[in-house]
């Protein structure tokens, strides 16, 4: 038999009884800052979590399952985290699940397909979670994504608004804002720019500028269809550079702006002198482009936290009424450089 002298021991991890000794505060309130289910004084929880930090601490989630039917954990289901909206929104959405001790499972569908959407959503229903947040579900419908009963849900930008507690920016009123902003300055016609077909938030946005074009009396010119990526605004620029009716192009998000920018400046055609660009989302490069971009801002960072917030609220008590409206946030018109009236 092999003996066991000199072996060492296993090296035991730090345990609550740890973290509470070196915060000075009850294994108990370590348990309600760990799980999130108990509100704890800011001073104290921010304590808690430094002493956690310096252990190297972790709850042990499969046994706060067993204890309160809860796995600390939030689902997060998106078309493709690297858009720029989707990838604001995410930090917001870990930052806020963090701030009430929650981890984040994060599955991205690169395509709008619905039967994509149906995989990733049986995907997730097999993992242990507690609630789920799902940013622009495109195509997908509530026949076509089948959720858990009784799963904690929260959705945005999507098919799925009116069917599950939602949060979504005005979009509707972004456009407004940037189409009468541009006729404010005198130009007889905007050309659009307009995000994929496939998008809930580009049709919304294309069709509140036509919408207001004809209110005004003007005939919509043809829209140009993008993809959101830079390159594509690009394309776009070089159609609209050689065209000498343009004087105002609405982009429907920031990054088309950039190549339009970029296209028109290779044409030689003078930003805001010769024709004026607006976007939409007010990136953090908006302010950093030549000239700097007038835009459209929407608060990516409070429409992840409510989508937490919604989550957290069914956890919590009553499931949300589904038949209750979106928590709607408003766009704000950011007037900076590319605007100005026609042939200054």
């Amino acid at each position: 038999m092999p003996s066991s002298v000199g072996r060492a021991r296993p090296k035991r991890g730090p345990s609550i009884a740890d973290v509470a000794r070196l915060a000075g505060v009850s294994t108990q309130t370590v348990s309600r800052v760990s799980t999130g289910t108990d509100p704890v004084r800011g001073d104290t929880r921010e304590r808690v979590l430094a002493a956690m930090r310096q252990l190297g601490y972790s709850p042990n989630r499969a046994a706060r399952a067993l204890r309160n039917g809860r796995f600390g954990t939030i689902g997060l289901l998106a078309h493709r985290f690297g858009r720029t909206g989707e990838a604001l929104t995410t930090e917001a959405v870990v930052e806020a699940a963090a701030e009430h001790g929650l981890s984040v499972t994060l599955l991205d569908v690169h395509t709008p397909d619905p039967d994509r959407w149906e995989r990733a959503a049986h995907l997730l229903s097999q993992q242990s979670i507690d609630g789920l947040v799902i940013i622009r579900a495109e195509k997908a419908t509530p026949d076509s994504l089948a959720l858990p009963a009784g799963l904690a849900i929260a959705v945005s930008d999507s098919r799925l608004l009116g069917h599950y507690p939602s949060v979504v920016a005005d979009q509707m009123q972004g456009s407004e804002l940037a189409v009468a902003h541009l006729l404010g300055l005198g130009h007889q016609t905007i050309h659009h720019v307009a995000g994929p077909a496939d998008s809930e938030p580009a049709l919304v946005r294309a069709n509140t500028w036509e919408r207001q074009l004809r209110r005004a009396g003007i005939r919509p010119p043809e829209l140009i269809r993008g993809d959101w990526g830079a390159e594509s605004g690009y394309a776009a620029g070089q159609q609209l550079a050689v065209d000498p009716s343009v004087t105002a192009v609405y982009c429907a998000n920031d990054e088309m702006a950039f190549g339009v920018l970029r296209a028109l400046h290779e044409q030689h055609v003078r930003v805001p002198q010769d024709v004026s660009v607006v976007g939409f989302d007010d990136i953090a490069l908006s302010g950093f482009s030549s000239p700097p971009l007038t835009t459209i801002r929407q608060d990516f960072h409070r429409i992840g936290r409510e989508l937490v917030g919604l989550v957290l609220a069914q956890l919590s008590a009553e499931p949300l009424p589904r038949a209750s409206g979106p928590v709607l946030i408003p766009t704000e018109l950011i007037v900076r450089e590319t605007t100005a009236p026609p042939g200054r």
